[in-house]
């Protein structure tokens, strides 16, 4: 086979198994193992396919086919300027949450204007994940005291390789979010991030296909998906510093009980941030 028909038999399967965006996994997954994108196949499409290049490749092809996530295939993913590892045990980074380092980011710098490069200033993400949201927000502020906290040992290995891949101050802490005495040692904050599991337990088996590869402890909220945000008001909003922002993530239809949680805790000034699609994402707010 060529190269143009090897990539055009990739597809052909993706399309098959129903997956929403065939060309593009095809193209991923082809530029992975043959080394050369759109424009290179283009270039070459009529050269012969190396045999064994072609087998590695179609058995990622009919493991996406069946629903594996393009992530964890790749073994990295983009997340704002960088590029992270990423893989079972772990939450695959999201664009939309994207929204949560800007719009953290944004929040922190209106209520407190001299934020600058954040000397100064501390920095806290729970639930970190692969870090994309520490990272992220060292990025923005690259002179912040930064701190990921993380409690899944998988999820813990792939946060900490990703702070050695982008070479950004970020402080990896092994925590469990959900137990009081975690929050000892974070007083004073002046940005609390989180993007915390927030699905209801009882719909996690109706998610896509895709979401069934991903651990289920980074999608479980509890029986209404709020446990996780009744913990961050209980027992982290209290270490953030007069004038510091709490930043989260939130289910499409949260918007209205993680804000009454929040201002239950005594935070002010709630926001509520739409995504690219039109949902509910962000919710800020301020100790004041």
């Amino acid at each position: 086979m060529t190269l143009e028909q090897t990539y055009r038999e990739g597809r052909r399967r993706l399309e098959k198994a129903g997956i929403d965006s065939p060309a593009f996994d095809a193209v991923c997954l082809f530029e992975r193992h043959f080394g050369m994108d759109r424009q290179g196949l283009i270039l070459h499409r009529n050269e012969p396919a190396e045999e064994e290049l072609s087998r590695r490749f179609f058995a990622d092809i009919d493991e996406r086919a069946q629903g594996r996530p393009l992530q964890y295939l790749l073994g990295v993913w983009p997340f704002l300027d960088m590029e992270l590892a990423v893989g079972e045990g772990v939450l695959a980074p999201r664009e939309e949450t994207e929204l949560l380092v800007r719009e953290g980011a944004a929040r922190l710098r209106w209520e407190q204007p001299q934020a600058g490069d954040g000397a100064g200033l501390c920095i806290a993400d729970l639930c970190s994940g692969s870090g994309a949201v520490a990272l992220g927000l060292a990025g923005e502020f690259p002179a912040a005291f930064v701190r990921a906290v993380e409690w899944f040992p998988a999820a813990f290995g792939f946060l900490t390789e990703n702070i050695r891949r982008t070479g950004r101050a970020v402080e990896p802490v092994r925590l469990d979010v959900l137990r009081p005495e975690s929050a000892q040692g974070f007083e004073g904050l002046h940005l609390l991030a989180a993007n915390p599991p927030y699905v209801a337990c009882g719909d996690i088996p109706s998610l896509q296909r895709e979401i069934q590869y991903e651990p289920r402890a980074a999608l479980d909220g509890g029986g209404d998906g709020l446990v996780f945000y009744r913990a961050i008001a209980a027992h982290w909003v209290p270490c953030l510093a007069l004038g510091g922002v709490c930043a989260v993530e939130i289910g499409e239809d949260q918007a209205q009980a993680v804000s009454e949680l929040f201002r239950q805790a005594g935070l002010s000034r709630v926001e509520v941030t739409k995504d690219f699609n039109g949902f509910d994402r962000v919710v800020t707010a301020v100790k004041s």
